[in-house]
């Protein structure tokens, strides 16, 4: 019960922060187990997949996937009222690029569930925000 107190005491911004960093490990996690799945690299390396990986589309996945790893530092910096909106918006992009982006493995959808409650969570947590009160 004390911890349960103490989170509850976690400053916004510290919270937000936090939970950016839960929803990166998740996505790297998700990405490394894909890459020993059964046959996945030979279907990169073949140019087998569903679709056409070039340099365009790694460009659009590092632009994504930035997003997240700069909220981590964004969410402690930022003032109350870009913080608010900067992560309502951010957790929405990256909600649709894990959904979007998702595979029927049930390792994915399991670290994809983790990733959009904890980015509902920061949705839900800039929303209450209330004055810039920590």
């Amino acid at each position: 019960m004390n911890q349960l107190k103490q989170t509850q005491k976690m400053g916004v911004k510290v919270k937000l922060s936090t939970l950016w960093i839960i929803v990166m490990f998740n996505m790297a996690f998700a990405d490394i187990l894909s890459f020993i799945t059964p046959g996945f690299m030979k279907d990169i390396v073949e140019g087998t997949m569903e679709i056409q990986v070039n340099q365009g589309l790694l460009l659009v996945f590092a632009i994504l996937i930035e997003i997240p790893i700069m909220m981590i530092f964004l969410s402690r910096a930022l003032s109350y009222k870009i913080n608010r909106w900067t992560n309502m918006i951010a957790a929405i992009i990256t909600i649709i690029f894990v959904i979007g982006g998702g595979s029927a493995y049930l390792h994915y959808i399991f670290f994809a569930s983790i990733e959009t409650i904890c980015l509902l969570i920061i949705i839900w947590n800039a929303w209450v925000w209330k004055n810039g009160v920590e």
